[in-house]
């Protein structure tokens, strides 16, 4: 790393809830509202917002632990800011404090962590599991 990630630096990103975003199971009862496993991959990229100025070429960052609390629906047609703020750094480890908020309310709440990977060995790894 260039350098090591600051302790309170923060990451954010804002989308707006397509029908792609949406649970699979709505119908003429149950509303289109944003899955969680879409809502993970957004809190994620503002995590590693947050981390990215910080990596050397060459460098990368995986997930490696994720604790959500998805709170309130959201609906397809809504924006959603998701915001990470660094917690905690240990070594390549970086933990955030992440949340996102619609329009209207808090939606989701909870802790990530990110591992700082070297891309060359870890698509090394990869590629041996392929075979």
């Amino acid at each position: 790393m260039k350098t090591k990630p600051k302790v309170g630096a923060t990451g954010e990103t804002r989308f707006v809830v397509e029908a792609a975003h949406a649970i699979d199971f709505a119908d003429e009862r149950m509303p289109a509202v944003l899955c969680t496993p879409w809502l993970i991959w957004f809190l994620e990229h503002a995590a590693r917002d947050a981390v990215l100025p910080c990596l050397d070429s060459g460098e990368s960052t995986v997930g490696t632990n994720i604790e959500i609390t998805h709170m309130a629906p959201t609906p397809v047609g809504a924006t959603v800011t998701c915001r990470a703020r660094i917690v905690h750094v240990e070594g390549a480890q970086v933990s955030f404090q992440v949340e996102a908020h619609d329009e209207h309310e808090l939606i989701a709440k909870g802790f990530h962590k990110l591992q700082v990977v070297l891309v060359d060995r870890f698509a090394t790894r990869v590629c041996r599991k392929r075979g």
